[in-house]
């Protein structure tokens, strides 16, 4: 026997199966050829000859099969070790794979299935041992792969002891490698057997790996089949061990199950810990509860613990936010950069190899055969296992630090907006933080790798490029790149800058808008919607512009990044050629493959680049925000209880609200110390502005100090705002606030605050809801549910600002004695009031004019100083009540009324008389959409802009660039193997050529997308705003503020720079994706069906995906509006919340929130990540099949430079099905955003503004006659009548009043006549005109009104009086003058240009009172409507503005509701209403004509309890 030339030949065989054996045992045996039978070693592999009826088989087919196999055994013997030891790592820190069961219930069948299980699988090892060691007896030599399998069967029956004792198979479920290990034994074990038995049966020899089975698969299999079952029956009886617990225990459990802390290190790298929430999201609707809890290391309170910590380690001269988030994360962002590096390495092995394919299929080298193509086969296919796996765990890892980032810095800047005292920041700029810069920061962290990644990666391709083309080349593509990089910087300098100028106009916008919704009551009745709405598109244009400049920006970037690696490989090529390098198909394939996959990085540069300026104007501006913060804290002044009896001591010192301005005096000026004992009751009154709710903001610390010593308060306090603060969220808990429930105690304060008899007439009592800032409450109610919270608060010291002004005299006077002198009777208490019949009970009155205390003592001490300033005001109280002459007999006559049949006058009922549970529950939860998002949506956005014509402009350059990208590389490819017909300058030239015309393309396809993203955006904006601005008022009292500023924020600026690029990046993406599905079936036609189904499988996968992600995107928006909704509110609120010390429970609240919106994007996160990874395997798997393909065709087959060309591009296969399948569900979960917008865009509207044919005259109204025509007003169908019938005529230029029980419908009357609410029936006609058949703005512009609760906008004084700009300056001097605002406009040197802040904070309530009077004086309308105008006013300055009143609108109609009865008094008429009908209407003289009519018996129950307590002091 002998070896003829190397050459092994055909051999002739009769005993297949025996010879098989041979040859792979005894390497050392020689053949003999057959001279004739083939011509060569190229040509005999490539052929595959068997024969029956002789049983020829060709050797070196079966010698290479053997070698795959062993191979294929040292493989998984790797991988069974590492595996293992990565269990074993894990165990021993007693973190099991699955969850456990109650020791307890482990069952005796349990036990001796883990004994059964051990003994197998020592059974299994000896069989293998025993077999090694006859091996080596008879035959000198052991088989690799027999050598192989008998140690790991040792392995697992050792590490399988080791679980034992851990408590596997007895109290929980078997490691998953084992399992692994057992159903992989007996599927390969069976495989063989099938073989063998084949192949005995058959007298055939089937060639396939495995081999056919020895005697040893047919001892083990048994044995194997045994572990299967033991392993499956564990399962099963931990699944029957969770049904046997109690149904409701185990759905609680579930809810509060970490799945990923719990999960194993195969169950982290696959993501199978969110099986669970597919299997759920499959079958039903997910909401919140059913979505497990973030793991304990990114929680709100853990992230921002470490935050804060690291916060402390850093030095405040440098910049502190950067550096502690950096340090609060750098475990995590270690092991994320681990993953990204491995991911890196792995992705670059492709191109490295691609030139040794390339070769094997050009036959360039004829020592390499089939075998090390299959090699290289299984080494890409290794590289792309590890790539894909290592960057879903790198993506998914980044989002997980992004969601701790964020979740710290929400925290950070709600403690700090919390704690801060009188911050100079805006709500709606605060509001800002949270919905963008926060976000933005936490998104960084998916690129943060991105800064060391992009020079590493170019290293690597320099190593390669020098590896392929020489050091001449790789210098030339590294100073290239360079090049272009360094290019870049003035785009990026200019895009961080642009990008500035976004956020500031966003901010300017987002408070506009803030500021809008809260007053769009306002913004209606006077008919302004439409001009602020004009003020909101403006800076949405200047926004626009900042935003279109920004985009062509990223444009140019793009364009100038696209064009790149075609500029870098054509100078590399050009220097290769010039320096007479050759160049072959490998070496070209390879150096594409290296600029291709450099240019992902290279591509996401330029969002890398505009990610970090972005990121670091959101850093800049948060710590800014917290540097201003933190120089502002304050200590409180809150100290502990003194020894003696000092309740307060107020020093000397200045207090004014704007500390740095030199241009006002001091709001608040002490001259003299004022000591208040425990017990004592202290009165401040005072005109309008005379600093009393200054006076108590420095009590509480709330107004900053100039000068002077802190103002000292012993013991907890209580405080109530004279803007009432009402919390989202039930009655009871705006009464308790935090406290425990003391049930007899709450049903005392309840009925000393006068809410018992509201709590009855409602359906729910007081677990009725109360909506944003308490919007279906009256006035009266709001203020007696925050005094209901004081006196529950059991305080040592209260501080009342004015809490009877928004309640009417009775319930003012019932308040006063039930709660001040009754329930508070032992109790330091500070009130102001306005009502001076309320000063005689106090210890101590405090008398204010022009910030300055100018008398104090008791009221009789005071009250003999005819000088005085309380003598003043006491005279202007006089006065009032002079107003109201009755006989003096009536007034003796009060003593005698009924108690139960006296009338009172009450506060204003709820706007929306709703009922408050019905109205309150649409707010709880917002509305979302279910299944997949509409094609129509699809089709809106799409056509949004210039309807749609420039999109297949767009898909037509995308086509022309890919076509023409892989013709320059095709082109590459092949001419250099074509060196005697292509001409070097050739060569270069078209490359040149084909490169440039795909640049062309791209510019045109980037700068027409930024033109459609542009108007895209503009359109859905204008389309939600424009409709938001016509929607009626119940649709605000109903939606909070905080969802529209959602959509107005986040979406809006998803819409405006994500969902375009997102939309146009799946398009381009599923074109490249055609294009190598096409180009690799031209190569293997036979991969296109393997293609289809793989597709096919995808497309199941991302079904059955997209049920659960689509409702956890929708949820990630609705879960943020809570956030902001409660930080608005705690802002709103927070003087009160560190008056009541209540910052930990708001605190904790929020950590609450946090921690729900967290674990919606936690698990959002991660769901695409477990989609890609198996969608990655799939496409892997296609790749590894189409270079087995290629290796196994003839070599002349197919063009060795087409099929290297598609080899080429199938490395990129991965990474971009992955793109696909990623932004063909995220575009589904972007496109939520829209879908959000447009849902705001359909709300129903009001009547239209303007109805052309039904326009009223120039001069209408004329007389200003209101006519009331059988008026009936029901707010909804199906619910109850509130006016029923109503018939009257106010006749023109006469003075009306309105009076009533609460829930008589005298508010309803007021909406009814600005169309607030539509007639059920019946009319309203003004001067002949019924009102509805004209447009709501010539309606609304033609009347006025002054609402009860003033309303100011941020801006200037001028501003405020006149927002049309339709007056001139001296016109407004003059009302100022009339409104007696004068002097006070003239303290600041800016005059009518002096700002106005938000809400109007920086102006009293009475002042802010007195500039809605001037602002309807300066509109000079024919009728005037006031709706408790003065109720926050002291009794001088209402009887001034009611003379204002009748002297400025002696020619006007003038319908009045007031709680005072000084106010009606002298209204021409006076119209009692009861429960929606009339109860009289006439005179006033007339009325108290009649001792028994309901407003004589107001009016004397008014003087006497006015008048008769005062009456010694009157005279």
């Amino acid at each position: 026997m002998g070896m003829e030339s190397g050459v092994l030949e055909n051999i002739r065989i009769h005993l297949p199966d025996l010879l098989t054996f041979v040859l792979s045992r005894n390497p050392s045996l020689s053949l003999v050829p057959r001279s004739n039978s083939v011509k060569g070693k190229r040509e005999y592999k490539k052929i595959l000859h068997y024969r029956t009826n002789s049983h020829v088989l060709w050797l070196p087919v079966v010698v290479s099969m053997e070698v795959l196999v062993e191979y294929f055994h040292v493989f998984v013997f790797s991988l069974l070790v590492s595996w293992i030891l990565v269990e074993l790592m894990r165990l021993r820190k007693g973190c099991p794979e699955a969850g456990e069961i109650d020791k307890g219930t482990i069952s005796r069948k349990a036990k001796v299935l883990a004994e059964i299980t051990v003994l197998c699988n020592g059974l299994i090892s000896l069989c293998y041992l025993g077999f090694c060691v006859h091996g080596f007896w008879i035959h000198e030599h052991i088989p690799l792969g027999l050598a192989l399998s008998a140690m790991s069967w040792l392995l697992v029956t050792f590490f399988c002891l080791f679980c034992k004792q851990k408590g596997a198979g007895l109290h929980c479920s078997w490691p998953l490698v084992l399992v692994s290990w057992w159903v992989f034994s007996s599927l390969s074990e069976f495989l063989s057997i099938s073989i063998y038995l084949y192949n005995h049966w058959r007298m055939e020899t089937l060639l396939v790996i495995p081999p056919a089975a020895s005697i040893i698969e047919f001892t083990s299999f048994p044995l194997s089949s045994v572990l299967c079952f033991t392993a499956l029956s564990m399962n099963s009886s931990r699944h029957n061990s969770e049904l046997q617990q109690p149904l409701l225990l185990r759905e609680e459990d579930d809810r509060n199950i970490d799945n990923y802390s719990n999960a194993g290190y195969w169950s982290r790298l696959t993501f199978r810990w969110l099986n669970p929430v597919f299997e759920r999201g499959r079958a039903e609707r997910l909401d919140l509860p059913q979505i497990p809890r973030v793991p304990q290391s990114d929680t709100a309170e853990k992230s921002y613990a470490l935050l804060e910590e690291s916060f402390r380690k850093q030095k405040p001269e440098l910049s502190p936010l950067p550096r502690a988030i950096i340090d609060a994360v750098w475990r995590p962002l270690a092991t994320n950069a681990i993953f990204a590096g491995l991911n890196t390495i792995s992705s670059y092995l492709g191109p490295f190899l691609i030139t040794n394919f390339v070769e094997l299929l050009s036959g360039t080298d004829t020592n390499k055969d089939h075998h090390y193509g299959y090699m290289l086969a299984c080494l890409f296919f290794f590289a792309k296992t590890i790539e894909s796996l290592s960057q879903r765990q790198w993506y998914f890892g980044a989002r997980q630090i992004g969601v701790r980032v964020r979740a710290a810095l929400m925290m950070s800047i709600y403690r700090k907006s919390l704690l801060i005292k009188y911050s100079s920041t805006g709500t709606g700029k605060i509001i800002n933080f949270l919905d963008v810069d926060v976000e933005r920061i936490g998104d960084f962290f998916w690129y943060i790798h991105g800064i060391w990644l992009l020079p590493f990666q170019i290293s690597l391709a320099l190593a390669i490029l020098y590896r392929n083309l020489g050091a001449a080349a790789s210098c030339s593509a590294l100073l290239t790149t360079i090049l272009v990089m360094v290019s870049n910087t003035p785009l990026a300098n200019s895009q961080e800058n642009l990008h500035s100028k976004i956020m500031e106009a966003k901010d300017s916008r987002i408070k506009a808008t803030a500021e809008a919704l809260k007053c769009m009551r306002i913004l209606k009745l006077h008919s302004w919607e439409c001009a602020y709405l004009n003020k909101l598109l403006h800076l949405r244009d200047i926004e626009r512009r900042w935003l279109k400049r920004y985009l062509y920006t990223c444009s140019a970037i793009a364009f100038l990044f696209w064009t790149s690696p075609t500029l870098v490989s054509a100078v590399t090529f050009g220097v290769c050629i010039l320096a007479k390098k050759p160049l072959t198909a490998g070496t070209v394939l390879s150096a594409l493959a290296t600029f291709r996959i450099l240019q992902e990085p290279i591509y996401n540069l330029p969002e890398l680049v505009s990610m970090m300026t972005q990121t670091k104007v959101s850093m800049d501006r948060i710590q800014e925000f917290i540097r201003e913060e933190n120089q502002k804290k304050m200590n409180p002044n809150c100290s502990m209880k003194a020894s003696d009896d000092v309740a307060i001591e107020i020093e000397p010192g200045d207090y004014s609200w704007e500390p740095d301005s030199n241009l006002k005096k001091p709001t608040l000026k002490i001259d003299q110390k004022i000591t208040i004992l425990k017990g004592e009751k202290v009165a401040v009154c005072g005109s309008v502005g005379s600093g009393k709710s200054s006076f108590l903001c420095s009590a509480i610390g709330e107004i900053p100090k100039v000068c002077g010593a802190e103002i000292k308060v012993y013991g907890s306090r209580a405080y109530v705002p004279q803007s009432a603060w009402i919390q989202t969220g039930t009655v009871k808990e705006n009464v308790l606030f935090g406290k425990k429930m003391d049930k007899v105690f709450y049903e005392e304060v309840l009925e000393g605050c006068a809410l018992d008899r509201d709590i009855g007439l409602w359906a729910h009592g007081d677990m009725t809801v109360v909506g944003e800032r308490g919007m279906n409450l009256s006035g009266g109610q709001k203020q007696r549910i925050q005094l209901a919270r004081a006196i529950y608060s059991d305080s040592d010291v209260y501080l009342l600002d004015d809490p009877f002004s928004a309640v009417d005299a009775h319930t003012g006077a019932h308040l006063f004695k039930e709660c001040l002198m009754g329930l508070l009777s032992s109790k330091t208490v500070i009130y102001v009031t306005h009502q001076l019949e309320f000063l005689h009970d106090a210890d101590l009155v405090l008398v204010m004019r022009d910030g300055r205390i100018v008398q104090s003592g008791k009221y009789e001490e005071l009250i003999k100083d005819e000088e005085g300033e309380l003598v003043q005001q006491m005279a202007a109280h006089t006065q009032s009540l002079n107003q109201v002459a009755t006989p003096k007999e009536q007034i003796s006559a009060t003593s005698s009324i009924p108690q139960n049949k006296q009338m009172e006058l009450e506060e204003v009922k709820p706007r929306n008389r709703v009922k408050c549970s019905e109205l309150s529950d649409s707010t709880c939860e917002e509305e979302r959409e279910s299944g997949r998002v509409k094609w129509h949506v699809y089709r809106r956005f799409v056509t949004s802009a210039y309807k749609g014509t420039l999109v297949p402009v767009i898909l037509l350059c995308q086509v022309l660039f890919q076509a023409l990208q892989m013709g320059s590389n095709y082109w590459m490819a092949w001419a250099t193997e074509k060196g005697d017909l292509v001409s070097k300058e050739k060569l270069i030239g078209n490359f040149v050529l084909l490169s440039a015309g795909s640049s062309v393309f791209i510019l045109g396809r980037a700068v027409l997308l930024a033109t459609i993203a542009v108007e895209t955006a503009q359109q859905l904006y204008l389309g939600m705003t424009r409709s938001i601005f016509r929607a009626p008022i119940f649709f605000f009292d109903s939606t909070p503020s905080s969802r529209i500023l959602n959509r107005s924020s986040t979406d809006q600026s998803t819409v405006d720079t994500d969902i375009p690029y997102r939309l146009a990046g799946l398009v381009f993406a599923l074109i490249q994706l055609l294009s190598i599905i096409i180009l690799m079936s031209q190569v293997a036609w036979p991969v296109f069906i393997l293609f289809v189904i793989i597709i096919a499988i995808s497309i199941w996968y991302q079904n059955y995906y997209i049920s659960t992600a689509r409702e956890l995107a929708r949820m990630v928006g609705i879960r943020k509006a809570p956030i902001l909704h409660h930080f608005s509110e705690t802002i709103a609120g927070a003087a009160t919340i560190r008056c009541f010390n209540q910052e930990n429970r708001f605190f904790n609240k929020n950590l609450t929130l946090i921690d729900d919106y967290s674990r919606i994007t936690f698990h959002n996160s991660a769901t695409m990540e477990w989609l890609c990874v198996r969608i990655n395997f799939l496409f892997n798997f296609v790749f590894f099949v189409v270079l087995v393909i290629l290796v196994s065709m003839p070599r002349n087959a197919v063009d060795p430079s087409l099929a290297g060309l598609a080899a080429t591009y199938g490395l990129n296969l991965n990474v971009l099905q992955a793109w696909v399948i990623w932004n063909l569900c995220n575009v589904e979960n972007k496109m939520i955003s829209v879908e959000r917008i447009l849902q705001f865009s359909k709300v129903p509207s009001e009547a239209p503004l303007v109805i052309e044919d039904r326009r009223p005259e120039e001069n209408w109204p004329k007389c200003g006659t209101i006519e009331l025509d059988n008026l009936h007003i029901q707010y909804a169908p199906g619910l109850p009548m509130v006016l029923k019938g109503i018939s009257c005529k106010f006749p023109g230029e006469k003075k009306i009043g309105v009076v009533g029980r609460t829930g008589s419908g005298k508010s309803t009357l007021i909406q009814a006549l600005f169309r607030v609410v539509e007639p059920s029936a019946g009319r309203i006609i003004i001067d002949g005109t019924d009102i509805c058949q004209m447009g709501l703005h010539d309606l609304r512009s033609r009347l006025s009104i002054i609402p009860q609760d003033p309303t100011l906008f941020q801006g200037t004084v001028r501003s405020n009086l006149d927002p049309l700009q339709e007056h001139s300056e001296v016109e407004i001097w003059e009302v100022l003058r009339k409104c007696r605002l004068e002097e006070i406009v003239k303290e600041d040197k800016r005059l009518l240009d002096a700002p106005v802040v938000e809400d109007g904070e920086n102006w009293s309530v009475g002042q802010r009172q007195l500039v809605c009077l001037a602002r309807v004086l300066l509109m000079k309308r024919k009728i005037l409507v006031l709706d408790e105008a003065t109720a926050s006013v002291d009794t001088a300055t209402d009887n001034f503005i009611q003379k204002t009143i009748r002297r400025e609108t002696s020619a006007c109609t003038v319908v009045t509701v007031a709680h005072r009865i000084p106010t009606v008094i002298d209204s021409d008429l006076v119209l009692v209403l009861e429960e929606g009908r009339i109860l009289e209407f006439n005179s006033p003289d007339f009325l108290l004509k009649d001792k028994s009519s309901a407003f004589s018996k107001l009016v004397m129950e008014f003087l006497g309890r006015s008048k008769g307590d005062h009456q010694s002091q009157f005279t």
